[in-house]
């Protein structure tokens, strides 16, 4: 096969990137740090149908969407964010579902020299099946090591590289001796933009239970203020309402004035024993059965009877 010059090349990859951008109105600023192109070949195969990738020189996409700005200026938009290692996922379909499917594609990889930690690493206590003559290893890096049955055998659970760290020689050589891949590297999300707007994507992280109960807080919030004002509004007049009757109940109970809706409160004061009305309806059929039927005494309708007393007797 006969390689492409370099020309040809570019004249292709315009061609296509303006066709993305005029297609598409949904997209991914993905990272690609140590994405290797067999694993980005498997991330193309997997979406193949759903969304469309877009690699190339920043310098290269700038200049594609700078000769876009005339017909679609919302690309602008685009612009600050491509810096650093980045590529273009397009897509039609749901974004939710585009994001984790690029997420789901990961590759576990060894600790390499030099290279910055995405997560923590913590090699757990276990017999390491090393001989003696490594023992240098972990003395250079504080573990606490014995030699078991001609072993070595870490004692407790060691924390050696902190996420954001670079990964030291020693650190590499040991993760790799005990066979522990301690990361796993994939595309990233770094912006989404979709029809103009520009946003983190972990704002497709948020449910509508998440936004109800936001919104709630915010409803709660303005009402407390509101009412610390004593500034009628929406959220606040329903409390306003009910605080205003409860004064009115209080003030009816101690006086002799009255309204339809405190003469049931002042009924139940005067008369303490109506709130025996809330018990069970079914409470009444019993007791009228057990009435009827005479029964002899013994301890058990003796405890009945001293227990048979309401609620609010």
């Amino acid at each position: 096969m006969v390689k492409e010059d370099k020309q040809t090349w570019k004249a292709k990859y315009f061609v296509k990137a303006n066709r993305c951008l005029t297609e598409y109105e949904k997209c991914f600023i993905v990272g690609v740090d140590n994405v290797r192109s067999k694993q980005m070949q498997q991330i193309r195969q997997m979406m193949r149908g759903e969304a469309e990738m877009l690699m190339g020189k920043n310098t290269m996409m700038k200049k594609v969407i700078r000769g876009q700005l005339a017909a679609q200026p919302q690309l602008d938009k685009l612009m600050p964010h491509i810096v650093e290692n980045i590529g273009f996922v397009f897509t039609r379909e749901d974004i939710a579902e585009i994001k984790d499917k690029i997420l789901g594609n990961r590759v576990q990889a060894p600790a390499k020299a030099g290279a910055i930690a995405p997560c923590e690493v913590t090699i757990p206590a276990q017999n390491t099946g090393l001989g003696p003559e490594k023992t240098s290893f972990f003395q250079a890096l504080q573990i606490p090591t014995k030699i078991a049955k001609g072993t070595i055998e870490i004692l407790n659970d060691v924390l050696i590289i902190k996420e954001g760290d670079k990964v030291g020689a020693s650190e590499a050589t040991l993760l790799n001796m005990l066979k522990i891949y301690p990361f796993s590297y994939g595309l990233s999300l770094k912006k989404v933009y979709d029809a103009g707007t520009v946003f983190d994507p972990e704002v497709l992280d948020i449910t509508e239970a998440d936004m109800r109960a936001r919104f709630q807080e915010g409803v709660r919030t303005i009402a407390a203020l509101s009412m610390a004002m004593n500034y009628p509004n929406a959220a606040s007049m329903p409390h306003m309402v009910a605080n205003a009757f409860k004064n009115l109940v209080a003030v009816a109970v101690e006086t002799e004035y009255n309204f339809p809706g405190a003469a049931k409160y002042k009924e139940y004061i005067a008369d303490p024993s109506k709130f025996a009305s809330a018990a069970p309806a079914a409470a009444a059929p019993a007791a009228a059965a057990a009435a009827a039927k005479p029964a002899a005494k013994d301890d058990t309708e003796s405890e009945d009877e001293d227990m048979g007393f309401g609620l609010f007797d």
